[in-house]
């Protein structure tokens, strides 16, 4: 995996005062807290998504404003993909009680996606800007996801709700 999100370095001025945003809300919602004694952190992204219905879908917003973040700085289309990739494992491995907390902790999409986003602004002349319709069509995608994390609980709970008050 290429350097951590603090290690890299845009030069670029215009570049500077985003990147620093987005570097703060990929801490805060990946690594905020270090575990004492290792070098594990744990972020808001999966404290929110033990929250029932809505907590995934929550996290799946914050990630995607990194994502429209990146989009408005002239990353390719094939980085948004990747980054897309990574914020619906994310949220889809995320939204399966249990285990997709615990896969919370390891998975940290919204790391990668900065390191993603940096090394697309390191070689610029490599890029081809996403064109509006490409992010109206991802960000069609992403809402619709976030119904389905928060219809997956509803259904469960009410499935669950059947069966122990037929009893």
């Amino acid at each position: 995996m290429p350097n951590s999100p603090e290690q890299v370095s845009i030069t670029n001025d215009g570049y500077a005062p985003r990147l620093k945003r987005l570097r703060q809300l990929s801490k805060l919602l990946d690594n905020i807290i270090t575990i004492p004694g290792t070098q594990v952190g744990i972020g808001l992204d999966p404290i929110i998504g033990l929250l029932p219905i809505g907590g995934d879908a929550l996290g799946l917003i914050l990630s995607f404003y990194i994502i429209i973040e990146a989009a408005q700085l002239g990353v390719s289309r094939a980085t948004l993909g990747r980054m897309v990739m990574n914020v619906i494992v994310d949220s889809l491995v995320g939204a399966i009680p249990m285990l997709g907390d615990l896969f919370d902790f390891a998975w940290k999409a919204n790391n990668y996606n900065i390191i993603l986003l940096e090394d697309s602004l390191k070689s610029p002349q490599q890029n081809h800007k996403a064109d509006t319709s490409f992010i109206l069509v991802f960000s069609a995608g992403l809402f619709l996801l976030a119904i389905v994390l928060i219809a997956i609980p509803v259904i469960l709970i009410r499935i669950l709700w059947q069966v122990f008050t037929s009893s």
